[in-house]
């Protein structure tokens, strides 16, 4: 019998969605101007966005909305997005023809297969994962993203002094990432240090004002790569 390669764990599901015809017509239309293929090869991200300027990997933004909100505001910095559920990134896309912005690209696939695959090392000036999903039952807590491997890339792809910024809404998601970031090389940073910084800054997501209404309390968790001059 022949053996069966191993099923790589995913932290999503593909779920269909609605997609509206607007979305859809984005995606025909507007992915080939603001999008980047999946590719087996490191990008070089100053042809990407035709200039070296601070960068912002953002995963997994959902409707776009606080991706874009936060492009806008800060058009000095470029902001890659990566996100694996269609009718968000159509959303998204339709944001950014009506905005006129430049600063902003997009990946359709798996992010822990897009950082592995063609993120460059030190590269990224912040990270943001917001809102991933806590997976919070025991029997998938394997699913989630936030795990050491992952943030091991994370640490590859970020240069020295840069952010990473977790937000969820889930308590014991904060905490579990609070035990994996506790492994890993990266220090954490007081959130009252980062005031004014448009690298930390983090707009109210639509998701994030349904969770207020049921109760839920955001925490945002912050973490340095050290600079180069201190040990890792």
């Amino acid at each position: 019998m022949e053996s069966r390669p191993l099923r790589k764990v995913r932290s999503f599901v593909r779920r269909p969605g609605r997609i509206t015809v607007a979305q859809r017509r984005a995606l025909e239309t507007l992915l080939p101007r603001y999008g980047l293929p999946y590719e087996q090869r490191r990008l070089d991200l100053d042809a990407v966005f035709g200039r070296s300027a601070p960068r912002v990997l953002d995963i997994g933004f959902g409707d776009g909305e606080a991706l874009v909100t936060t492009a806008a505001r800060y058009p000095e910095i470029d902001y890659l997005g990566v996100e694996i559920h269609e009718p968000g990134v159509g959303h998204l896309l339709l944001l950014l023809e009506r905005a006129g912005l430049e600063n902003v690209r997009v990946i359709v696939h798996d992010v822990v297969e897009v950082i592995e695959a063609m993120l460059p090392d030190a590269s990224f000036d912040a990270i943001n994962l917001f809102f991933p999903d806590p997976w919070p039952k025991k029997r998938h807590h394997k699913r989630r993203l936030v795990q050491p491997p992952f943030i091991a890339q994370c640490e590859r792809i970020m240069k020295p002094g840069a952010l990473l910024h977790v937000a969820t809404d889930w308590a014991p998601y904060a905490e579990h990432t609070r035990e994996v970031l506790a492994q890993s090389a990266l220090q954490p940073v007081a959130a009252q240090t980062l005031a004014g910084d448009p690298l930390a800054e983090r707009p109210p997501t639509k998701f994030e004002r349904r969770g207020e209404r049921l109760g839920h309390v955001a925490e945002d968790l912050y973490y340095r790569r050290p600079p180069a001059s201190e040990p890792a």
